[in-house]
């Protein structure tokens, strides 16, 4: 497995956001700036959470700018590098900032720039600050391995689980029903396995602004080995987050935004996700708001384990504004719609920035209060505006592949959020005792025609069950849903796509599924051969997918591969779209939905492993999708200030100096 070394500029593109934020009054303004710069106080925290060497190498970064007044021709001038290697140096730069660590956000693979130990030492000779950093990241801002994220080893790391030596799964698990039964939540945590002499203990590193000087004993394993909590993790940076939190609630526009406010203020204080659950309550009620946000410790896809989850802070706002009703046991009773589906991010803290999001991420939330619908659209205009051809459709269909490109995935994405995170029921037994379903009378389960004899028992969750599968396999469900619906001539009407249209409705349906082919072959590039994991989500989700259609949708696609030419084409037949390939997405996208309603861990472990495996000859069609991999895109976005009690906003060139200096000013 190779590292990514920069040698030319990856792509970079402007998040604007000053025609929208300019429509705001002065008090939305006032509001949006403290809360943009609470989100940015959450830096340091995704860092500390990406590798032991990320805070430093970010601090280096920034040094270096601020030692040249990013004036960044000084250092050729000066001797230090050559204009090669100082463009190499800025692009690494620009791609560690933009994914707030040296693993990529979307794969988790890790890249080094592509200049030598000697330049690196030649920029840190200008400043003792820079010599100290510069001595701290000299070797692990080069060194393979670590390849990419994942259980800490030979070949990966994970700063979740910092301390001496490897941990296993079976470590993490057993750590993870002591915190069940203790009521814990393990979002917000990191697990340290400290060895003193053969004497394993097992510290929890909670995050709060309130610091315990002594650990505090939570329970022993079956092992005997003692689970302390110590709480104080992250602990200066929440404590700038709550302050600035403070700052904002005084321009709030409603007491539902007062309440989680101070809600999330408390939670970051003591570290409870008790707490932090009732704010997503409150959040959830906040409805319609001018300025939208969500802060907290929300996806769990960079740990190895699927449970700890990384702080993120985005600040958004609206663009604009039979049995169960024949709905079945296994699906809310009402689906309550969002309260709005487009808008615009002022400021995305977090090592992805995602084109659309539904939240919060606790399932029993969304089954039971319901959620919102998001739709970033200055996110979703780097889709519209990517123009590189894609080398996995034949050269005959490719132009009318990019025509179509946008809006199908743009609909796809919206029924994703908005279906398919926004629907399905876990059937369960509260604390008390009481069933949210007929326990005398169970319902039958469609897979094997018998009453279900599973599900979710007092203190079980989704990810706490599934583990790691439960991100990639809700994303999957997901994307199944949207995809399900994308032949609906009614529903794609409502969206302005119907046989007359521009794009018609079925060019619209034809393109989503050739992207279904595309995807899958594209998520190759995050699987990792050498100890059969996955570095994304997603991409796991999509390669399944695209082994359904090839395996299950009866000759409707194929992928032809050229191993001497280095090509990998999807070809699909139109004629099988609703007779083969819909089927078969439908019996997949059962068998999910199935397993993630009842808690069937085992089934849904056997069935979705195997249709995920990377073997044979796909590991040769991984090899010409690595070949002919594009460079990961980079972000720029804009940062407010405050000048005379006014809110002053400033965005920056979609460069890697404009990156940088974005960071620079940003003063985090």
């Amino acid at each position: 497995m190779s590292s990514t070394y920069f040698a030319v500029s990856p792509p970079i593109h402007q998040l604007g956001i000053k025609d929208a934020f300019d429509g705001l009054t002065t008090q939305e303004k006032l509001y949006a700036h403290h809360m943009a710069r609470a989100a940015w106080h959450g830096t340091r925290i995704i860092l500390r959470q990406v590798s032991p060497e990320s805070v430093d190498i970010y601090d280096f970064i920034i040094e270096l700018h601020n030692s040249c007044l990013g004036n960044w021709k000084v250092l050729v001038e000066g001797g230090q590098t050559t204009q090669a290697e100082l463009d190499a140096f800025l692009n690494y730069a620009a791609t560690f900032l933009s994914n707030i660590g040296n693993y990529y956000g979307q794969g988790d693979q890790k890249f080094i720039p592509a200049v030598s130990a000697e330049c690196l030492e030649r920029l840190g000779r200008r400043s003792d600050t820079l010599g100290k950093l510069h001595a701290k990241i000299a070797s692990p801002i080069l060194a393979v391995p670590p390849y990419a994220l994942g259980y800490p080893g030979k070949r990966a790391q994970s700063a979740y689980y910092p301390g001496q030596g490897p941990i296993s799964a079976t470590e993490v698990d057993a750590v993870s029903r002591v915190l069940e039964d203790k009521a814990i939540y393990p979002e917000n945590t990191r697990l340290r396995k400290v060895d003193n002499r053969n004497v394993v203990t097992y510290e929890l590193l909670q995050a709060s602004v309130e610091a315990d000087k002594h650990p505090t004993p939570l329970g022993t394993l079956q092992s005997g080995e003692p689970v302390l909590i110590v709480r104080g993790d992250h602990s200066t940076e929440l404590a700038n987050i709550c302050s600035s939190l403070s700052e904002a609630a005084k321009y709030t526009s409603n007491d539902k935004q007062r309440l989680f406010l101070s809600q999330y203020i408390e939670s970051f204080r003591t570290g409870s996700l008790h707490v932090y659950r009732d704010s997503q309550r409150t959040w959830i009620q906040d409805k319609n708001p001018r300025v939208e946000n969500i802060f907290g410790f929300v996806e769990p896809y960079r740990d190895p384990a699927g449970i700890r989850s990384e702080f993120e802070a985005r600040l958004p706002w609206a663009e604009g504004d039979s049995e169960n009703n024949g709905k079945g046991p296994f699906e809310k009773a009402l689906f309550e719609p969002p309260d709005f589906t487009s808008i615009h991010t002022l400021a995305y803290c977090s090592s992805i920035i995602f084109p659309g999001i539904n939240l919060p991420n606790y399932n029993d939330l969304r089954q039971e209060h319901g959620f919102k619908n998001v739709i970033i659209a200055n996110r979703m205009t780097a889709e519209s505006n990517e123009a590189v051809p894609c080398p996995f459709v034949d050269p005959s269909e490719a132009e009318a592949f990019q025509k179509h490109k946008y809006p199908a995935y743009y609909w796809w994405v919206v029924l994703h959020e908005l279906l398919g995170h926004g629907t399905g029921k876990l059937l369960a037994q509260d604390a008390k005792g009481l069933f949210n379903f007929d326990s005398d009378h169970p319902p039958i389960n469609p897979l094997t025609g018998k009453p279900i004899d599973s599900w979710y028992k007092p203190g079980q969750t989704w990810t706490g069950q599934f583990g790691d599968l439960a991100t990639t396999v809700d994303e999957c469900r997901a994307e199944l849903v949207g995809a399900y619906l994308m032949d609906d001539a009614e529903l794609l009407a409502l969206f302005g796509f119907t046989a007359d249209s521009e794009t018609s409705a079925d060019d619209l349906t034809y393109n989503l599924y050739l992207q279904l082919g595309v995807d899958g072959l594209r998520g190759l590039a995050n699987y990792n051969p050498e100890n059969g994991t996955w570095g994304q989500a997603h991409s796991r989700a999509h390669f399944a997918t695209l082994k359904c259609l090839l395996t299950d949708a009866e000759g409707f696609m194929t992928v032809d591969f050229n191993g001497q030419e280095e090509k990998v084409v999807v070809r699909i037949d139109r004629t099988k779209i609703r007779t083969q390939a819909k089927p078969a997405l439908g019996r997949m996208l059962l068998r999910l939905h199935m397993y993630r309603s009842i808690a069937d861990v085992k089934s849904c472990r056997e069935y979705y492993e195997d249709l995920s495996r990377v073997d044979s000859v796909y590991l040769q069609w991984r090899d010409i999708v690595l070949a002919q991999k594009q460079p990961r895109w980079v972000f720029v976005q804009a940062n407010t200030f405050l000048d005379g009690g006014q809110v002053v906003l400033k965005e920056y060139d979609h460069t890697p100096e404009g990156v940088i200096q974005s960071w620079a000013e940003r003063d985090v």
